[in-house]
Formats: structure tokens, sequence, C-alpha cells
């Protein structure tokens, strides 16, 4: 009589252990629900996350549709309800198509170094096609996979490898793209060894290591000047910092510049000269970066 009291009180202990382990995995609301099934005897429990992961997963969609740019109008907002003013709004309004722009170079640059890159691959492959005793139309066409970085190119490309078509015109063409000015030199390769019989592996050989060499003389000098694009970028954060501080200790910027005279005539005076410094900062970047 005295064993079975004992084994129901183990058999309680050890429902509540797994009940506290499974609202401390999946939250209080679900491991009470799994617990009630579980004691019941049975049913469907459903296995999707709590409230709280759904929130945070919208969150974080809604910040991945959300471009870049329209941060800038938000922190517009935010400041005009600090400020009591609407010259923020105004200003985040103003910059976000340069935001945007800035955001679609950056795009731009990004695609264009991948379809470099997807050149320098097609022509290694394509050489080790050609060594191991395929044709150079059979090469192309094994060596497509590396082509699909050029672009729409890719379906005259391989039509034109495929149905003895005119393949360096088809490069040539394809070589209009950004980045993908690697592939006149394939097209050139192409044609001396069709027409000449020159050896194809060698000459992609060779242009494989030069547009290897141009890419890691643009990494090179990227990571050189990436010093100075940040202190240009913190050069241009520095007001902010000091509106921050002035806040800080009491003085109350904001005021002084969106409802003074004088404050608004420094806050434009310092706004135009604060986007010319920047703009002559990354321009000298960027030129450094096309030589």
């Amino acid at each position: 009589m005295g064993e079975m009291p004992l084994g129901r009180l183990s058999m309680g202990a050890a429902v509540a252990c797994a009940g506290a382990a499974v609202w401390l995995m999946g939250g209080r609301h679900t491991g009470a629900r799994r617990a009630r099934l579980l004691l019941a005897g049975g049913g469907v429990v459903a296995t999707g996350p709590p409230a709280w992961d759904r929130a945070v997963g919208a969150l974080r969609r809604v910040r991945g549709r959300l471009r870049a740019e329209w941060w800038a109008l938000a922190a517009g907002l935010v400041l005009a309800v600090l400020g009591a003013s609407a010259l923020p709004v105004v200003a985040g309004a103003a910059g976000v198509p340069l935001l945007r722009r800035t955001r679609l170079a950056r795009a731009a640059r990004g695609a264009r170094e991948r379809r470099a890159d997807a050149v320098i691959a097609l022509c290694g492959a394509l050489a080790g096609e050609v060594r191991a005793g395929r044709q150079p139309g059979e090469a192309l066409l094994r060596a497509a996979r590396d082509l699909a970085g050029v672009g729409d190119a890719q379906a005259a490309v391989l039509a034109a490898a495929r149905f003895g078509g005119d393949v360096p015109g088809a490069l040539a063409t394809a070589a209009r793209q950004p980045g993908a000015e690697g592939l006149l030199g394939l097209a050139a390769c192409w044609r001396v060894a069709v027409d000449q019989g020159a050896g194809l592996a060698a000459g992609l050989d060779r242009l494989e290591g030069a547009l290897r060499a141009e890419r890691d003389q643009r990494a090179d000098l990227r990571a050189q000047l990436a010093g100075a694009r940040a202190t240009a970028v913190m050069l241009a954060g520095l007001p902010a910092l000091g509106l921050l501080l002035g806040t800080a200790m009491g003085a109350d910027p904001l005021h002084v510049l969106l409802h003074t005279g004088a404050g608004l005539g420094c806050l434009v005076i310092g706004g135009v000269l604060e986007g010319v410094g920047l703009w002559w900062a990354l321009r000298i970047v960027r030129r450094a970066e096309a030589a």
C-alpha cells in the first residue's frame, strides 16, 4: 500500500519535469497546451513556432523589403518629432533618391564583379575541357555552367556553339555587359584557334592568368582605398555626434538649429559644406579605383 502513493508521486514529478522542460523550450503557452494534450492521453500537438517567433519573422521580412534609402525618411521623421519642425522630414525625403542611387551603384558593382569572376571561371573550365580532347564547341557546351554568369547572352552563345554559328560574334556581343569584357579575349582566342589552328587551351590559360591578375590588382587597390573611404564616412558622421553630445549636455541643439535664424543659417551652410566635402572625397576614391 505504501508503494502506490510513492509510485504516483514519482510519476507526477516526472510529468512536472517534462512539462517544465517543454515550457522552457517552446514557450509558456505552447508548453501548457502540449502538457494538457499529453495528460489527456492523445491528440495532435502542433509544432509551429510560438507567437513571438512569428512576430520576429514578420519584422525581419518587413526589414528585408524596406530598402536602405527609406531609413533616411524614418530618421527625418524621428528628428521632426524631437525638434518639432518639418525640416528634417524634407531633408530625409531629399536623401531618399541619393541613397537609392548609392545602393543601385553598389549593386551594379557587385553584379559586375560576379560577371568578371564568371568569365575567369569559364576560361579555366573551357581550357580543361579542350585539354580533355573535346572540340571547342562541345567544350563550350560542357562549360555552360560557368557561362551562366554572363547573363542573358548565355542562350545566344550556347546556340552558336551547338549549331555551328558565329561563336566569336556571340561572345563579343556578350562582352558588352559590364564586367564581361574578358569575353572579347575569349572571342579572339576562339577565332585564332579555329581559323589558324593555334592551341586554344594555351591561349585560354594566358587569358585566365591576365584576367586574374587584373582582378587581384583591383582588389588590392580597393583594400588600400578602404581606409580613405572609411575616414570620409567617419568625418561625415561627426556632426551627428556633435548633436548627440550637445543634447546629452542639455544644450538643446535641435531647437537652436531649427527654430532660430542663426541656427538655420548654420544648418544650411554646414549641410552644403558637408555634402560637398563627402562628394569630393568619394569622387577622389572612385577616380583612383577607375584609374
